[in-house]
């Protein structure tokens, strides 16, 4: 089995869609180690503020039909593919990391560059997985959101899923 961490992001229906990924991640992987979800801005345009938090799963399923059953999710859940990069999005799911691999492994960059780059997706994965190391620099993820300098804002937000509640954790 492999570790898996997977960001989701969302700006339009925003509590809808992000229960609607955690319930296909949890249908089709079970047990799912849930961050925090954290509201934060718009980065690289104008738009809603997004919700933003991170997975952990266990699978054997290879990095490349993972992500294709990803972005089907995406699909189902409204994404539009004909918009630029930097747009609003009802759905945004991406493997961060897949166990220790490294590379461009069936058009995934593992570990996803973002991790380093973007606050919405370090503080949820340093805090499920605060003792995990970056597969490339070996770092602790506690020790690389402590040492973030970047000015994004986000705030964790009371958020209930399947009767319990996501966060903000107590």
């Amino acid at each position: 089995m492999n570790r898996v961490y997977i960001s989701i992001g969302s700006n339009q229906n925003t509590v809808v869609n992000v229960r609607a990924a955690l319930d296909a991640l949890s249908a089709r992987f079970g047990e799912l180690a849930i961050s925090s979800v954290y509201e934060s801005e718009a980065v690289g345009f104008e738009g809603e503020n997004f919700l933003n938090l991170v997975v952990a799963l266990n699978t054997d399923e290879p990095v490349g039909p993972l992500a294709e059953w990803l972005k089907q999710v995406e699909d189902d859940n409204g994404r539009e593919r004909n918009r630029p990069r930097f747009s609003s999005r009802t759905l945004d799911l991406d493997v961060l990391t897949y166990g220790d691999l490294v590379g461009t492994i069936d058009g995934v960059e593992l570990p996803r560059s973002e991790i380093l780059s973007n606050a919405f997706v370090l503080q949820p994965l340093a805090e499920i997985a605060p003792d995990e190391r970056h597969p490339v620099s070996g770092e602790r993820y506690a020790d690389l959101w402590q040492s973030y300098e970047r000015d994004q804002r986000l705030w964790p937000i009371e958020f209930h899923w399947q009767g319990r509640r996501i966060s903000p954790r107590t």
